[in-house]
């Protein structure tokens, strides 16, 4: 099965870069982009064992949403697995809203309503530990919990 990579260009002074070469073959790693890898994903992991959201990078987007009336393509904010669009369940809104859609991109699924986009992205980051504790594909637990203790 081929994995899609990814490439980082990842700076360091050069006492960090050999401490990172050190800790790399000491670990058995072929490089020290590999230990490095393993060592994000570790950091990550243990931020959502301690129940720490996860910070997320977004950008504007456009992606698919499930809406009442079907399949709608809407601009808005992007943070995989998630997005965010100014709008409800009935369309997108117009500025006068002050409606913001947060949704699970790889179905299109919508997974709450709020007043602001602040609401969303919080979300987004309690769900995305949820995410990360596993495998990605789907949740380790029922996010049922976490979009309800938000307002």
């Amino acid at each position: 099965m081929k994995v899609a990579v990814s490439t980082f260009t990842v700076r360091g002074t050069v006492r960090q870069s050999a401490r990172w070469k050190q800790a790399a073959e000491a670990e058995g790693h072929g490089s020290v982009g590999s230990w490095l890898a393993g060592a994000a994903d570790a950091y990550l992991q243990a931020r959502a064992r301690a129940g720490m959201p996860l910070p997320l990078a977004w950008r504007r987007g456009r992606f698919t949403v499930q809406l009442e009336d079907g399949p709608a393509r809407l601009p808005g904010f992007v943070s995989l697995p998630f997005g965010a669009f100014r709008g409800t369940s009935s369309g997108s809104g117009v500025r006068a809203c002050h409606r913001y859609t947060l949704v699970y991109l790889p179905q299109g699924r919508i997974v709450a309503t709020f007043g602001t986009y602040g609401q969303c992205k919080a979300l987004a980051s309690d769900l995305a530990r949820l995410w990360v504790r596993g495998d990605g594909s789907e949740p380790v637990e029922d996010p049922t919990r976490a979009i309800q203790a938000h307002p």
